[in-house]
């Protein structure tokens, strides 16, 4: 089949669907993406509200720097994006520690200064798991060619690949303690904090190499976007439609139309059917078995994972200006991290008069939540869902007041959402966001999946979370997709 004839609809407009029908329409694909809500980006969209622009869920622009995914990416479709350097990704705010996240390691070192040699071991194998990841990363395997092309790329990174293999097993607590650290309570809840917020788990559950990676994020730079962080999928989407390719709003598939081990199409809520050669759900697995008729209800997967509580605030300007940052990671002195014991606020810049009325910033404020207990909640009843969201909105309010006393009387403008509201906004299933738990590298799911011509994209795919992962995911569904169309060539 020649690409010009290759049909291909992406259920879901988040970031991996656009990243694909992009990489895609781009190669001469006819691509039609299909997204229910009006607007593009899923979780890492920018909405309207009032008189503010809220980034939804994603609020830290990374992986543009050079050969980094974002940066490769704008490359192959020509896109310049809007972005500006931030020197200070966010700071670290725990008890009386304030801890700067810059592109150097130093004021890390200083407060903790045993950790100088994980540190150094961590810049190695951050610069190696970034130059293998420079082209699509084929993993999990798949075939005896994906076989042979990670062999070839190992070979050629040698000996800094070697490197890595003492850690495709270890636990990035397993890591800190060979290095001492530990014992360091204060250090590990410092870890602990990166990782949940990039690999959905601590350091006693999250890999070692994915731990790697994550904790680069702040030194490989982050950035802002003009407009917000949806600006990435809107761009995507202009290059979907500037290439002869379509995005569909308003479109909420509910249904795939199935044969055998092929997809022929779906259906969607306002009656239409679609049908294509190949499929690509920017989905979660569970919301993808939902909508298959044909699925076994044991397959119907058990909700686990994170979701997350949500404030959507306007702020006076001054908040900001005095904390000495847009973005700060503010982290309660004990407990489990996540259902209010951590935040992560991020102000909209203040150079970017677009997002709030003058004098104020729009500000996003995201703890980690399970979604069990909020379902149970709206299952109980409108009444008992509304005293839950604001017993999460006073414990939310409590924690930022403490480590930013002066919002105090600063907020102008209140919303919450939920793992409710998740599920409404993005389809997915009791509102599961942020992509899967990074604990190990042998059990993390493709793009593949039941179906010959259907193929995964988005969080839930390895790399799994972030804007880089999620674009590194999105090129080993193109390249998957591409593979297929070969052989049906031949």
């Amino acid at each position: 089949m020649d690409l010009p004839d290759l049909h291909v609809l992406v259920i879901g407009g988040g970031l991996g669907g656009l990243a694909a029908g992009a990489l895609l329409a781009r190669r001469g694909v006819q691509v039609v993406v299909l997204e229910a809500q009006h607007y593009p980006g899923g979780c890492a969209a920018t909405f309207s509200r009032g008189s503010y622009r809220f980034d939804a869920g994603a609020t830290v622009g990374c992986g543009f720097h050079p050969v980094g995914p974002l940066d490769r990416l704008g490359r192959e479709l020509g896109i310049d994006w809007p972005v500006h350097s931030e020197p200070l990704a966010w700071q670290y705010r725990h008890r009386e520690l304030r801890l700067d996240l810059l592109s150097s390691r130093d004021s890390t070192i200083a407060r903790f200064p045993r950790s100088k040699k994980f540190w150094d071991e961590q810049a190695r194998l951050a610069l190696t798991l970034w130059r293998l990841s420079a082209e699509v990363l084929p993993w999990p395997l798949s075939g005896a060619r994906d076989i042979a092309g990670l062999a070839g790329r190992a070979l050629g990174s040698l000996p800094d690949a070697a490197r890595c293999l003492p850690f495709m097993h270890r636990t990035a607590f397993e890591w800190l303690a060979s290095h001492g650290l530990d014992s360091d309570p204060d250090f590990v809840r410092f870890i602990d904090a990166q990782l949940l917020i990039s690999a959905q788990a601590t350091s006693r559950d999250a890999n070692a190499l994915n731990a790697a990676i994550t904790l680069d994020l702040p030194v490989a730079g982050t950035w802002s976007l003009e407009g917000g962080i949806g600006t990435v999928a809107s761009l995507l989407a202009d290059s979907i439609e500037h290439d002869g390719g379509a995005v569909l709003y308003g479109k909420k598939v509910t249904r795939l139309d199935t044969i055998n081990n092929n997809v022929l199409g779906v259906e969607t809520a306002d009656g239409d059917a679609l049908a294509a050669d190949t499929f690509v759900a920017n989905l979660t697995p569970e919301s993808l078995v939902l909508l298959d008729d044909s699925a076994l209800e044991s397959e119907v997967l058990a909700s686990s994972g994170w979701s997350a509580f949500m404030l959507y605030l306007g702020v006076d300007a001054s908040v900001f200006e005095h904390a000495g940052a847009d973005h700060l990671q503010i982290i309660a002195p004990k407990g489990e991290l996540g259902e209010c014991r951590s935040l992560f606020v991020s102000a909209s810049p203040a150079s970017d008069t677009r997002r709030a009325p003058e004098g104020q910033r729009a500000v996003t404020v995201s703890t980690h939540t399970r979604p069990e207990r909020w379902f149970e909640a709206q299952r109980q009843g409108r009444e008992a869902y509304e005293v839950l969201k604001q017993e999460y909105t006073d414990r939310a309010l409590a924690l930022l007041r403490k480590q930013v006393p002066e919002i105090d009387g600063a907020i102008r403008s209140a919303t919450a959402a939920t793992p409710h509201s998740w599920e409404a906004w993005t389809n997915r299933h009791r509102g599961l966001v942020g992509g899967y738990a990074q604990t190990s590298l042998f059990s993390v799911r493709g793009p593949e999946t039941r179906y010959r011509n259907l193929f995964l994209a988005g969080d839930s795919i390895f790399p799994g979370q972030s804007l880089p992962g999620v674009v590194t995911g999105a090129h080993r569904t193109v390249e998957l997709i591409l593979r297929r169309a070969a052989r049906q060539r031949r």
